[in-house]
């Protein structure tokens, strides 16, 4: 049935949330509260083509998730929530006897002016790597061995990939990204094979973890300026709510994740009403990333 523009308001909000079993007086107006809140909810980004892993979500951080990273005003609510946000990533270490140097797409570390770049020829072009210069082999094994000491004595690498970041591999090295930049394009330039070997641990969504933070809870993208807004806070804390929430994106302006158990009426009926308000959906954005 859809919501015309004839029938009242009210009306309409209360015929959708019968449809959603919210049958309670309270969780009616709590839908129909919520539903009509005005915030600056944002789009969650979408991965992006570059060299930094840290330029898309960083959801490797649900593994060893601290128990302090959930706020939150009952802390067995947090505790649940923790329990299954865990679950949600896992990883695996992989010895490999030989890997392609050539074949890293970026870093898993942070490295200076690195997020606005796709590829390493890129970056070694910039003003970043200008004290970079390669022009011979003897250069190539000089500027390598500065990220990587014990190139020469063939010690591994280590090495990322994440399912969200598709087929991409990423060093883990925190030092001297320019020159491994520089070494890396010059290595693929000259068609020169770099081989060594490596210890890559590989972190992918988990489909068991999602369904049970689906079946559990409503996961939406709230954005930072909610938890300042008396209309919100007040439906949140006037009806002793039950929820936690988690800032994972660590970007100025990045949305937070706010969870709500849907064994509880009322909680369900906020989280029903977000969403039609506006509220990204976190779930279906992570089946997007990686399943």
């Amino acid at each position: 049935m859809s919501l015309s523009e004839s029938s009242p308001l009210s009306t309409r909000l209360t015929a959708l949330a019968q449809r959603l079993g919210l049958i309670g007086r309270g969780s009616r107006q709590i839908f129909a509260r919520a539903s009509a809140l005005r915030l600056p909810f944002k789009v969650l980004p979408t991965p992006e083509t570059s060299i930094c892993w840290h330029a898309n979500p960083h959801l490797q951080r649900l593994i060893d998730l601290p128990r302090g990273a959930l706020s939150g005003p009952v802390q067995e609510d947090k505790a649940q929530a923790h329990s299954a946000l865990t679950q949600v990533v896992e990883a695996e270490a992989q010895q490999l006897q030989t890997f392609d140097l050539r074949l890293i797409h970026g870093f898993a570390c942070a490295t200076a002016g690195s997020q606005s770049y796709a590829s390493f020829e890129d970056y070694a072009a910039s003003e970043h790597c200008k004290q970079v210069r390669i022009i011979s082999y003897k250069d190539f094994v000089k500027t390598i061995s500065l990220a990587l000491p014990r190139f020469l004595a063939g010690e591994p690498i280590e090495l990322r990939q994440a399912s969200w970041r598709g087929a991409q591999t990423f060093w883990a090295g925190e030092h001297q990204g320019e020159a491994f930049a520089g070494a890396i394009a010059y290595a693929r330039r000259r068609g020169l094979e770099v081989i060594l070997p490596a210890k890559l641990v590989r972190y992918r969504l988990s489909q068991p973890g999602l369904e049970n933070l689906q079946a559990r809870y409503h996961v939406l993208a709230m954005p930072g300026e909610a938890w300042s807004d008396p209309s919100f806070m007040g439906l949140l804390l006037d009806n002793g709510l039950p929820y936690a929430r988690l800032s994972l994106l660590k970007t100025v302006g990045a949305p937070e994740f706010l969870l709500l158990p849907k064994e509880h009426p009322e909680a369900t009926a906020l989280g029903e009403g977000l969403r039609l308000a506006g509220a990204p959906d976190v779930l279906g954005y992570l089946h997007q990333l990686g399943l």
